[in-house]
């Protein structure tokens, strides 16, 4: 991730995406062995009693000796205390995220020179369940009492417009030069043969290019677009939609969406288009 202009710091995470040992839980377990109490441990990491439970049952049962003991209640009450093997892992887990920190500093200073790329990098692990990402600078923005419109530009001279929330604009400060990037679900986007930018229609959103790709199975079809700039915006329709239009590669259409339909993130520094 970047933090500032031309930062790069990461976050140590061992193990896979699902099943990591990351930073929460080896907090769990150094909160447990300065407090003697799982609930007091929970409550200073910012996890229920039964989040924290279920972390320490999943520790002990995969670690190849406990990582925690708890002891019953009685005259001098229950609690929780580390194994010599859970000191162990938590002191393991410290060296190696002091290491990484070091790394990240070298890294910094060797590529302070060369923000841009940072920011692209950025941008390209966004990951996000939208398959239409398009990279464009904010032109203006219009706000209303409850929503705002936010006017776009994209590379090669295309436009289009998103109506988000007012409270959303503001969150993301958005203003004039700021660099975004528009997410548009495929499935939110209609085709049609030929150059539609100048029918009269309430879709605000009206991107014409070339057909790039048809992809067709038994129900639907997906139709890539390729627009003027470069960029690439895909459509999933039915088959039976996309035979009666019968487009070809290479064949004009237009992308159609609402101004509704556009989810906006930031992009970081102005891009400069």
């Amino acid at each position: 991730m970047v933090n500032g202009p031309e930062q790069l710091e990461g976050q140590l995470r061992i193990g896979p995406r699902r099943a990591a040992i990351g930073t929460r839980r080896v907090a769990l377990l150094e909160q447990i062995a300065l407090t003697g109490s799982l609930s007091a441990a929970a409550k200073v990491v910012g996890l229920s009693y039964k989040g924290a439970w279920d972390a320490v049952n999943a520790m002990n049962n995969l670690a190849d000796h406990p990582l925690v003991e708890r002891s019953a209640g009685g005259a001098g009450g229950g609690g929780s205390r580390l194994t010599p093997r859970g000191e162990q892992l938590v002191a393991t887990y410290r060296a190696a995220e002091e290491e990484q920190r070091r790394f990240f500093e070298r890294l910094n200073r060797r590529i302070a020179h060369l923000p841009d790329d940072v920011h692209l990098m950025e941008r390209l692990a966004m990951m996000t369940s939208a398959r239409n990402q398009l990279l464009g600078e904010v032109t203006a923005v219009r706000l209303g009492t409850i929503n705002a419109e936010v006017e776009i530009a994209l590379r090669g001279g295309d436009g289009l417009t998103a109506v988000i929330t007012r409270a959303s604009a503001e969150n993301l400060g958005l203003q004039e030069g700021v660099a975004v990037v528009a997410l548009i679900k495929a499935s939110w986007v209609v085709v049609a043969a030929g150059d539609h930018s100048k029918t009269p229609l309430s879709t605000r959103n009206r991107l014409v290019g070339t057909v790039d790709k048809v992809a067709t199975d038994d129900v639907a079809s997906e139709i890539v677009i390729r627009l003027p700039g470069g960029a690439t915006l895909a459509a999933v329709i039915t088959r039976e939609s996309a035979d009666e239009m019968g487009l070809k590669k290479d064949a004009t259409a237009t992308a159609l969406f609402k101004a509704s339909s556009v989810i906006l993130a930031p992009a970081g520094d102005p891009i400069g288009l």
